[in-house]
């Protein structure tokens, strides 16, 4: 249970090595920045950096250039990180308007290509009836459409049968009717209207088609590959133009990419005078290191300092976790980060975590399992749950052990200690009680040495899980213990001292916290207000000790659920025999391992964040986060 020790760096350097010493730092990885603003704000005379991004447009021209014409741009090394901008963005003018002339005849190729397609299948749909293309088209006093109108809107043709219009359909596909229909030109917009009224879709035949349809088709089909063939041969030559440019636009890239990075963080340079500063943290074990790195380049210091040397500035906190409680970290960030000066607890949730799963899902075949689907997922999935039920699936196969289930089964081990003997149930319930007090007793010794480690003296003594509440809980349950064995330590002076004081304590907590540390009024509102709501929180301090303890009873009951699940599928596969009673038992490990885990998943989350982190945890901190990670 570690967090990671910080120094506050101060890097100071001129404007002229601004672009070298942004582009250095945005390369590590064990920097947490601070914003510019923190420190102008407090200070006259300081300012942020700020100048125009002039490499985000060319980003954005080339990043559209490539997802348009279908090339792929890479970041390469590069010698030196300058660009002219200028001389850039003439360089893309030229290289991208060739592209887009060529570009626009290919696209305007491309649209015929598509119009004799669909020329195509209208003739394709006359095809076998005596038309002749040149007559039609020859016609002075007429005005022919070829088209497809969708069926249910052909009958409705009908309420317009006044108008001067002749409607010839050919073929039904079942979603459109493939037709043609004739009018004068003098009425052809309005039946034009009309059609276009009933989402008819013209399609047009180009006018160089002669004869019949099949002969038209020909023709059609000769243009369209003719022009496929002039098509591929511009997109060639768009290719080619960028092939022979590929360098060229990589080294551009590179450079505008990580040019632009360093636009971006301008809102951590502060402007002194002539001067710029960067701010943030860094481990401590890194912290030399990383000044001799940066002291490489001319005029550029570097200040080390302690994390709370600045009081405007809350340091960081980077948790720093051993290879078993790692994949746990999750778990504490979904509460929050502790701050700085707190202790990290993500120790104590592993090893409590992966003690309560194994107990409430102890089997040996199903956590192997388990472990393998978490395996597979943390190495080629890289997810940290996976990494998590490697861990779980290892906790439940030795509790399986001890429960002598394999698969569900109890005739494979001999079990230590049979869960679903009637004889055992109260056994396996008292004990998953204990189970929880040593729990409950752990977190609130925790939070007594996170609050004297805080100087928080009040929280500490005074609290329901201070030394107080401590005292009063473990006395509650010495009393309980002396009732039912009759030991006889119990006694008046036990009562008072141990239960009563305690539990008056908790009550003045806060008047007393106000007097001696704040120096102020035990009562500001009054006694009276102070005991009434005072009262009804003591009342519940005391409920809560009761329920959190009860909760625990959950562990002992999914035992006794787990066993009794798998129980009623060997019941099942026995009755149904043969092949099919191996099929139940491998359907029935199946539906128990995923509903049952991710219940128990949940029930122990829940203990965690309910019984344990609420006495402990408050989780306020700032996680340290690098420039690349914000």
């Amino acid at each position: 249970m570690a967090i990671a020790k910080l120094d506050l760096l101060s890097i100071n350097f001129e404007k002229e090595h601004y672009n070298e010493v942004l582009l250095k730092l945005f390369d590590h990885d064990d920097f947490n920045p601070e914003l510019a603003t923190k420190f102008i704000d407090s200070v006259t005379g300081l300012s942020v950096y700020n100048q125009d991004n002039l490499y985000e447009e060319i980003l954005v021209r080339l990043n559209d250039a490539s997802k348009k014409y279908q090339f792929e741009l890479k970041e390469i090394p590069v010698k030196n990180n300058q660009i002219n901008v200028l001389r850039v963005k003439e360089y893309l003018d030229d290289l991208l308007l060739d592209v887009e002339r060529i570009d626009a005849v290919r696209e305007q190729l491309e649209k015929m290509i598509v119009e004799n397609q669909e020329a195509v299948i209208q003739l394709k749909h006359v095809a076998g009836i005596d038309v002749d293309f040149d007559d039609l088209f020859n016609c002075a006093y007429l005005k022919i459409r070829f088209g497809k109108i969708p069926v249910n809107n052909v009958a409705k043709l009908d309420y317009y049968e006044s108008l001067p219009f002749v409607f010839k359909d050919f073929e039904n596909d079942g979603h459109y009717v493939w037709c043609m229909y004739i009018t004068t030109p003098g009425d052809a917009p309005e039946v034009d209207n009309i059609f276009s009224s009933l989402y008819f879709e013209r399609i047009y035949i180009p006018n160089f088609v002669h004869g019949s349809p099949e002969l038209a088709i020909g023709e059609i089909e000769e243009e369209a590959r003719v022009a496929k063939e002039q098509s591929n041969k511009l997109q060639k030559r768009i290719a080619k133009l960028f092939e022979d440019n590929q360098d060229e636009l990589n080294r551009i890239y590179t450079v505008s990419k990580h040019l632009n990075d360093v636009a971006v963080m301008q809102k951590y340079v502060v402007v002194i005078g002539d001067h710029l500063s960067v701010n943030g943290f860094v481990p401590s074990k890194n912290s030399k290191k990383f000044k001799k790195d940066f002291e490489e380049i001319e005029n550029v210091f570097v200040d080390i300092k302690p994390a709370n040397s600045d009081a405007r500035l809350q340091p960081p906190t980077l948790l720093k976790n051993n290879w078993f409680s790692k994949p746990f970290r999750m778990f504490v960030e979904m509460y929050g980060v502790p701050k700085y000066n707190d202790a990290d607890p993500t120790m104590l949730v592993a090893l409590s975590y992966t003690l309560l799963f194994g107990i409430m899902f102890g089997d040996v075949g199903q956590g192997a399992i388990l472990s393998i689907v978490g395996f597979i997922a943390y190495k080629k999935f890289g997810l940290q749950l996976g990494a998590v039920g490697m861990r779980l699936g290892i906790s439940s196969m030795i509790f399986g052990i001890v429960f002598g289930s394999v698969f569900g089964s109890e005739e494979i081990l001999i079990p230590m200690f049979n869960a679903m003997s009637p004889d055992n149930t109260m056994t396996l319930l008292i004990a998953a009680i204990c189970l929880g007090i040593i729990l409950i007793i752990i977190s609130m010794a925790f939070n007594v040495f996170l609050n004297f480690k805080k100087k928080n003296l009040g929280e500490a003594i005074l609290s329901q899980n201070g030394i107080c509440g401590l005292v009063f809980y473990i006395s509650i349950l010495g009393l309980v213990i002396n009732m039912f064995l009759g030991l006889g330590f119990v006694n008046i002076f036990y009562v008072l001292i141990l239960i009563v004081v305690p539990l008056l304590l908790i009550f003045l907590k806060e008047p007393l916290i106000r007097k001696f540390e704040e120096n102020k009024k035990m009562f500001p509102n009054g006694f009276g207000a102070f005991f009434v709501e005072g009262f009804f929180e003591l009342f519940e301090v005391v409920l809560s000790f009761i329920t959190n303890t009860m909760s625990f009873l959950r562990v002992g009951g999914f035992v006794l659920s787990h066993a009794g699940m798998m129980l009623v599928v060997y019941t099942l596969a026995g009755m149904v025999g043969g092949v099919g009673e191996y099929i139940v038992i491998v359907i029935g490990n199946v539906f128990v391992m995923c509903l049952e885990g991710l219940i128990v998943g949940i029930q122990v989350l829940r203990l965690e964040f309910y019984e344990m982190f609420s006495r402990y945890y408050e989780g306020n901190g700032i996680p340290f986060r690098t420039i690349k990670e914000d």
